[in-house]
């Protein structure tokens, strides 16, 4: 957001201040009032407003600073239209129930926890949304632990682990879609290059959790045998249609399609796939594809699992994302981002400072406000000019605001995802957190890797030399001499 010019430079003490109001508005709405983050943004936007009035900033200018930063968000806008196209007709495909059905064909005695930790990483890459998993599967493993007297705090722990890995590595996800659509980043070339943290992660984890595995001799696995059954009444269970749509997927992202297209075509590969089960008007196809697949079994785990997509189902996402935005804008016209990070930029010289302290940003959001689509939005819009100083392409902001945004959440007991994940697991999020190995261990290797400078993507010469030089401007965006 630094395209946005601030129309003023306030004193830092005042920058700090404005900043910790903003951050009790919507921490203390979140956290204490239980409230959706849109509100609380919205009432922050206000005070931002008033705020930007009494130090004689105009109302037009406020404005423009307010659609300014929702223009950031627009591309994510149609991409997330997409996904809930994309989800819909999956699920109308069988390719989703597929899926699922194969990863509980993997759980065994052996090794459950590992078990547990693949199955909801496969149904979290699957349905795309960390706590749609949470939600469906794991409370089934839990009840399975439950039964076979194994920790629950482990097996939580290893069900968030599972869960956000595939949020992350999901083409489906919508904060892998917001990362790579606010730095304008290709969606798979981000989810190629969040591997180099993600996969060592996931190893680890899978080691640790094979390790921690209690010996099953005989369980009880019926609550699990009647989901896979459930599943399997469904009529959705296919080896086309689990395969087919993936495959179409595979091949444009592959060919480095834009998204959009890829997820056309994924969406439309499904729809085809769908009339071997049965055809449907085409009305009722489109209205599956708006409002979302429903699933009438009358097993209310897996109607709850099946229920979802369709672009309707998107608009509290993109709410968020243009609100959040917005705030940016005023933030930035105001001067107040400019202003705290031009007290800190000394330190930003290096690729290991900027890096790191973009983490703890990322971090810190998750902590003071609690909610996962702040942490990515103002950490990118941050420190995108940053990176660029120290040479450094988006694809690393994307993915260190990732690594220490959208993992980090789960871990906050506060927040949106811990509060959701303790309700409907029934276990405290301190007690799983020591045992959420994946989401613990993806901050501390993006921060490894900035001062290694392993797997790090450079700004290519060519792409620097095209570039204008860079001018130092005055607050009222004239040359400094």
């Amino acid at each position: 957001m630094f395209r946005i010019k601030a129309l003023q430079t306030p004193k830092l003490g005042e920058a700090i201040l404005v900043s910790l109001a903003v951050i009790a508005i919507i921490s203390s709405s979140i956290i204490f009032l239980e409230t959706v983050p849109h509100i609380p943004i919205v009432i922050s936007m206000l005070f931002l407003v008033i705020y930007g009035l009494i130090k004689g900033v105009s109302y037009k200018e406020l404005e423009n600073g307010i659609t300014d930063g929702a223009k950031a968000g627009m591309a994510a806008t149609f991409l997330f239209f997409f996904i809930g196209i994309l989800i819909a007709s999956w699920m109308l495909g069988g390719t989703i129930p597929t899926l699922i059905y194969v990863g509980f064909e993997l759980v065994t005695p052996k090794f459950y926890l590992a078990i547990v930790f693949i199955v909801t990483s496969i149904i979290g890459i699957s349905v795309g949304s960390s706590l749609t998993t949470v939600g469906t599967i794991g409370v089934a493993f839990i009840g399975i632990s439950s039964a076979i007297d194994v920790s629950l705090a482990m097996t939580a722990g290893a069900i968030v682990s599972g869960a956000f890995f595939g949020d992350k590595m999901s083409p489906l996800s919508d904060t892998t879609n917001m990362a790579s659509s606010i730095l304008q980043v290709d969606l798979f070339d981000h989810i190629k290059n969040m591997g180099w943290t993600t996969i060592p992660a996931f190893i680890i984890s899978l080691i640790l959790f094979a390790v921690l595995s209690p010996n099953i001799s005989e369980a009880n696995f019926g609550e699990m045998e009647a989901f896979k059954q459930g599943l399997m009444d469904t009529g959705l269970v296919s080896w086309y249609g689990g395969v087919i749509p993936i495959v179409v997927l595979l091949i444009f992202s592959i060919k480095k399609a834009p998204a959009l297209l890829a997820l056309a075509a994924g969406s439309v590969s499904a729809i085809i796939v769908s009339l071997f089960n049965g055809a449907k008007p085409l009305g009722e196809i489109m209205g599956i594809l708006f409002g979302g697949f429903s699933s009438n079994t009358g097993v209310e785990e897996i109607d709850s699992l099946l229920t979802r997509g369709g672009m309707e189902s998107m608009l509290f996402t993109i709410g968020i994302v243009l609100l959040a935005l917005s705030l940016g804008g005023l933030l930035f016209t105001l001067g107040i981002v400019p202003r705290l990070l031009a007290a800190i930029e000394s330190a930003l010289k290096k690729v290991s400072s900027v890096i790191l302290s973009s983490a703890l940003t990322a971090i810190g959001i998750n902590v003071l406000i609690g909610e996962q689509y702040l942490s990515i939005l103002l950490t990118s819009e941050s420190y995108a000019s940053s990176y660029k100083k120290v040479g450094l392409s988006n694809l690393n902001l994307a993915r260190v605001s990732e690594d220490a945004g959208t993992v980090v959440n789960p871990l906050v007991p506060w927040s949106v995802c811990g509060v959701f994940i303790t309700s409907v697991l029934g276990v405290s999020t301190l007690a799983y957190l020591p045992f959420a190995f994946f989401c613990l261990l993806s901050p501390i290797l993006t921060v490894f890797y900035g001062y290694t400078g392993k797997t790090l993507t450079y700004i290519e010469a060519s792409e620097q030399e095209k570039q204008e030089p860079e001018v130092s401007l005055d607050m009222k965006g004239n040359p400094i001499v």
